[in-house]
């Protein structure tokens, strides 16, 4: 689950640089988008926006595996019968998301989809699966076995009962898109937040960079730093929202694709990166990877930065990474 980011936004109206801002909230891809647009001409602002909301859309068609019309769902019926003629645009998705897959040894995983649903996150569940029903759960991952023909351009899924899915990174690449569009448009200040995977570009309307609040994970209205950014993407995946108690140990939603139980000792992820497609699907391979292996990683990519923060409350962190903590009582 991506958690909350808060945006620290000028007033909707005129600014020392004659920059007037509109902003839209609306539901998409299974979550809240806001879409924010600055610049001189109110109404451009607001047909900029728009123009970003339809572009989700449109990538929602293509890329959902909710949908039963979208090409991702199409592959999922095909798995192991026959690969599939996909869009370029969704070839090419595949086909970095199985990069971000080599470069974390499996750990992010778009055939993640493909998992048994063992675990719910109300209430229910009393004991821990046995360890023949969490290898059973995970049996179908395997990024290994997406096979993409480049000269044919389509996707084909080894083994029946194969799913892909891009929840953990195409609202990141919905919202860089959704940038796009409104850049093209002559949007050179803006934000597109797709539901915790956050994008802003430019300034604010007072010349300076754009102000994030990381919230606590033990308390989400508490902003716990702020972060100042402009021309990249900042995405925070906590597991603090949905859990479970088992024997009064708790366990998080975010499961590891490898052994089919939840991650344990991190609370959040924060990931800060050139574009909301990286940073999204870091912020997932952080968290199952863990605080040390996932930092290492981190260390070792050429623009991305990350902070921790483990389930002892000990914020952790990148070596780039300049926190700005905010004083509480």
């Amino acid at each position: 689950m991506k958690a909350l980011l808060f945006v620290f936004l000028m007033p909707l109206c005129l600014q020392a640089q004659q920059l007037l801002s509109y902003s839209k909230d609306t539901l998409l891809m299974g979550s809240t988008f806001t879409f924010t647009a600055l610049h001189s001409n109110y109404e451009l602002a607001q047909k900029a926006v728009h123009l970003g909301i339809s572009e989700v859309v449109r990538i929602e068609a293509l890329i959902s595996s909710w949908k039963a019309t979208s090409q991702t769902s199409e592959i999922n019926r095909n798995a192991g019968m026959k690969a599939v003629l996909v869009d370029k645009e969704l070839f090419n998705l595949i086909d970095r998301s199985l990069k971000i897959s080599q470069l974390s040894q499996g750990y992010f995983d778009i055939s993640f989809a493909s998992i048994d649903k063992i675990w719910t996150f109300k209430g229910q569940i009393q004991e821990l699966p046995s360890d023949a029903v969490l290898a059973a759960s995970v049996a179908k991952i395997n990024y290994k076995d997406i096979i993409l023909d480049k000269v044919s351009g389509t996707v084909f899924l080894k083994n029946m009962g194969m799913k892909i899915g891009f929840g953990a990174i195409g609202k990141g690449y919905a919202a860089d898109m959704a940038k796009e569009v409104m850049l093209n448009l002559g949007i050179e200040n803006g934000v597109v937040n797709a539901g915790g995977d956050l994008l802003a570009w430019g300034y604010k309307s007072n010349g300076k960079a754009w102000s994030i609040g990381i919230a606590d994970p033990n308390d989400k209205n508490r902003v716990l730093s702020n972060i100042e950014i402009t021309n990249q993407a900042i995405v925070t995946s906590g597991d603090y929202e949905r859990y479970v108690l088992i024997n009064g140990e708790r366990y998080g939603h975010i499961i590891n694709p490898k052994t089919g139980l939840p991650v344990k000792g991190i609370s959040s992820v924060t990931v800060i990166a050139n574009s909301a497609e990286i940073a999204d699907a870091l912020a997932t391979t952080v968290f199952v990877l863990g605080q040390e292996e996932g930092l290492k990683l981190i260390d070792h990519l050429d623009g991305v930065e990350c902070i921790v923060i483990n389930s002892k409350n000990k914020i952790l962190y990148s070596k780039g990474v300049n926190l700005n903590l905010v004083p509480h009582d």
